[in-house]
């Protein structure tokens, strides 16, 4: 059994064998594509879900780093090292006062942090650290206040000036413009704050069950289409705490390499056997579930207990969309499991707001496992997991996050309620589809403009989360410094989140952000651009235009 998840026994064990079984329909027979390549990819259409084929259209764009931006980038964090090695040298002796906080030596223990760490950490990190956790004082919409912040020693220390800056923002996941402060959504919030309270204080199995998260549970599975589902308080953990629930020793997890870290880890504590492969690349995909059908497990070569492929909709730091239809097409094909985390998609993707599911037409009972979150598009917290009803009861008993979690927040709860029932149109308005194609226009007009101009983009022209590369670590403090003092939040992502030479500024768009908002984003980066230098593109700009999508007035 798998290390750490406790003594089960076999009837347990032959129990989560077949609770995954479904049935697949007759897949398409699409040639597999390599994923995360250089240049520009142009195959399937969103909206085409029958009559064509879905790779027609669909198209995503990776460049390649320049070589000379690549060894520049290579001396900037050389340069940072050398001088970090420098100033501790001269902390060591004295010379300059140390600020940080250092662990004890004491004599027989092993260190607990990695030299490394606190390394990077002290002498680049800090440097600008300004960049990352500023403190926000209002609703998370389409404008935010960010507070201002002054350093006195570089880093070391913040206090706050007591000005608030009112800018646009481009960070916050707030997809479908759902994360307010007013208005319908939020008056059924107050009610239920008021009826129930704030905390249930209890788990599901004990006294937490209330009739609300039956309620949500029910919404959740007509939503995604499926015969049932269970919600969890943390998003995170509806990863880590239920996968180990599915497989464990003796199974094989086949996980795209750039998959969340909630799903790395929910694969470890699983104690299944992990490979990785090529992110979006289904040749390298299939051969490795070939040599697995093939070849069973290591050294004893029995056949695997079962083997899941392990994939996201829309991978929030490559702004890409996973190939679903040819991953159920090799699905079926090996007789694999398919997990598909829609953090990131649900909400966002698709003609109805159901996901990647939604948006290549798929019939979601083909998926295996269906796992999402409510903290993007729901602006709210917790996850969800949908599926068959075997596959649902049996994590209802078994799930550490099910059974040991404090059930969620009514007041949180109905916040997902609220929203799902205004995408569905139970609400009796078409406010649902008038964010969800908002937001599809939203995404291809700013795309195509940053791709127009030069810059060099990632991802899916239908995915709301844009990365523009920065590449140098310099450039990536400034991007944020600069945008912020022009009216823009954004988010910027360097080592160890992304490769070293592949930092970045994410823009995550929303169906808040008005013509006007986008205009003047683009104006800014602009600016900041040719400040920078940041047109590195050297590909043709794509073709595809937001005039396909119809606005809902």
């Amino acid at each position: 059994m798998a290390t750490g998840r406790g003594s089960i026994n076999r009837k347990l064990e032959d129990n989560k064998k077949d609770v995954l079984c479904t049935q697949m329909p007759e897949s398409h027979n699409n040639r597999p594509k390599n994923g995360h390549k250089n240049g520009l990819r142009s195959n399937g259409k969103n909206g085409s879900h029958t009559s064509s084929r879905w790779d027609e259209d669909f198209f995503e764009s990776f460049e390649e780093t320049p070589l000379l931006v690549a060894i520049l980038t290579y001396l900037g964090y050389g340069l940072l090292v050398v001088i970090g090695q420098i100033r501790d040298l001269m902390r060591a002796y004295g010379i300059e006062k140390d600020k940080s906080c250092t662990e004890p030596k004491l004599e027989g223990f092993v260190p607990l942090f990695l030299s490394w760490e606190s390394f990077y950490t002290r002498n680049l990190y800090r440097r600008a650290r300004d960049c990352w956790n500023r403190p926000i004082s209002s609703c998370a919409g389409g404008r935010i206040d960010v507070m201002e912040r002054v350093s006195p020693d570089y880093g070391w220390n913040f206090q706050l000036t007591g000005k608030k800056l009112n800018v646009m923002n481009f960070g916050s996941y707030n997809y479908l413009g759902f994360a307010e402060n007013s208005g319908p959504c939020c008056d059924q919030v107050q009610a239920v704050t008021e009826k129930y309270g704030v905390g249930v204080c209890a788990s599901r199995q004990e006294m937490g069950y209330m009739d609300i998260h039956r309620e949500l549970d029910l919404l959740v599975a007509e939503f995604l289409g499926v015969e049932a589902a269970i919600t969890v308080p943390m998003g995170f953990a509806t990863n880590s705490m239920n996968m180990p629930a599915l497989v464990s020793k003796g199974s094989l997890i086949l996980s795209d390499e750039l998959n969340h870290a909630s799903l790395v880890l929910g694969s470890r504590l699983s104690g299944a056997l992990i490979r990785t492969y090529k992110h979006n690349d289904m040749d390298d995909l299939e051969m490795k579930l070939r040599d697995a059908v093939c070849n069973g497990q290591p050294r004893t070569h029995r056949p695997w207990k079962k083997i899941l492929i392990v994939v996201e909709g829309v991978y929030s730091m490559e702004g890409s969309i996973i190939r679903l239809p040819d991953v159920l097409r090799l699905k079926k094909k090996y007789k694999a499991y398919v997990y598909l985390d829609e953090a990131h998609s649900i909400g966002a993707m698709g003609p109805h707001g159901r996901g990647v599911v939604d948006y290549f037409g798929l019939d979601p009972r083909d998926i295996d496992i269906m796992m999402g979150t409510f903290t993007k598009s729901f602006g709210s917290a917790g996850g969800y997991i949908g599926g068959s009803k075997s596959l649902i009861n049996h994590l209802r008993t078994q799930a550490h996050s099910f059974i040991y979690s404090t059930s969620m927040s009514p007041p949180v709860a109905q916040q997902v309620i609220s929203v799902m029932k205004v995408i569905m149109g139970k609400d009796g308005t078409n406010q649902g589809m008038k964010h969800i194609r908002q937001l599809a226009w939203n995404t291809r007009y700013f795309r195509k403009r940053l791709q127009d101009r030069g810059y060099i983009i990632y991802g899916n022209k239908d995915s709301p989360v844009v990365p523009l590369l920065l590449y140098m670590p310099s450039k990536v403090a400034m991007f944020s410094r600069e945008t912020l003092k022009r009216g823009m939040a954004t988010v910027v992502v360097g080592f160890p989140a992304t490769p070293l030479i592949e930092t970045r500024a994410r823009f995550c768009l929303s169906a808040a952000h008005t013509k006007e908002m986008l205009d003047e984003a683009l104006k800014i980066i602009d600016d900041v651009g040719d400040l920078l230098r940041l047109r590195y593109s050297s590909l043709k700009p794509p073709d595809f235009s937001e005039k396909d999508i119809q606005l809902i007035e």
